[in-house]
């Protein structure tokens, strides 16, 4: 008797928190929609199909100078000097490039223009005379997707070809375990005013709409799901019924 009065003791107060989990379970799915998320005033919330496609001009950034960084690929020519000329070389994780006769030179932080005088005054040291050099961009990483939230791998990716929302996501290796697939936000500016739409990705797949495109600077925010959150609790909390099971298997013995 006294171990069956000891079970009911802890087998209430769980029964009560299962209820409350419940009840907090069904709030949970029903608040994925764009009105329910808290915003920014300056965001402008909208259906998945309405959300604007930016200018190409906002996509480039033609209104500042490029910096160079990291793994940008370059086209560098010297001209009248065939030996230096069209030569392709990428900047490593340092920003940094190797080049013929300058040797290795800081490019990261520079701009191409100044990346093309900095390699004159090389040349120029190395002997070459009135070196006279072209940079241009081949590939460039500024035209990147940032991917947080839910995802195994956030990060910037570089936005290469036709992107969409279901490539992104799997560019950043897939959804977590703690994902939500209908509470995924696209963040984009266009023409200064900021907007975000909310996407059900199993809608998606299941062509309920097709695949959004995703641009240069967007951000895509995958939301955490309420529901694997409270399951994964309820499956942590299942472990301390072990010894109630065991003491209600010896008091029936």
């Amino acid at each position: 008797m006294e171990a069956i009065r000891v079970l009911r003791n802890e087998v209430e107060p769980l029964r009560r928190v299962l209820g409350i989990l419940s009840v907090i379970l069904l709030s949970a799915c029903a608040t994925d929609s764009p009105e329910s998320y808290g915003t920014d005033p300056s965001v402008r919330m909208l259906r998945s199909a309405e959300l604007p496609t930016p200018d190409p001009r906002e996509v480039i950034g033609q209104s500042r100078p490029y910096i160079l960084g990291p793994f940008d690929k370059l086209s560098i020519d010297v001209f009248g000097i065939e030996e230096l000329s069209k030569r392709e070389v990428q900047t490593d994780a340092s920003g940094r490039i190797s080049f013929p006769l300058a040797g290795v030179v800081e490019a990261g932080g520079k701009t191409p223009g100044e990346l093309e005088r900095l390699l004159e005054d090389k040349l120029r040291a190395a002997h070459i005379r009135d070196p006279q050099v072209t940079v241009n961009l081949k590939e460039t990483v500024s035209q990147v997707v940032t991917v947080d939230g839910e995802v195994k791998e956030p990060g910037l990716y570089p936005v290469v070809g036709n992107m969409t929302l279901i490539r992104t996501v799997a560019t950043a290796k897939g959804l977590s375990d703690m994902a939500s697939r209908n509470r995924v936000v696209v963040f984009r500016t266009v023409d200064g005013q900021k907007y975000a739409a909310l996407y059900d990705l199993n809608a998606i797949r299941h062509g309920a709409y097709p695949d959004p495109a995703i641009y240069p600077n967007d951000v895509v925010i995958v939301g955490e799901s309420k529901s694997r959150q409270l399951f994964q609790m309820a499956a942590t909390g299942a472990a301390a019924l072990s010894p109630v099971i065991l003491l209600l298997q010896a008091a029936t013995r």
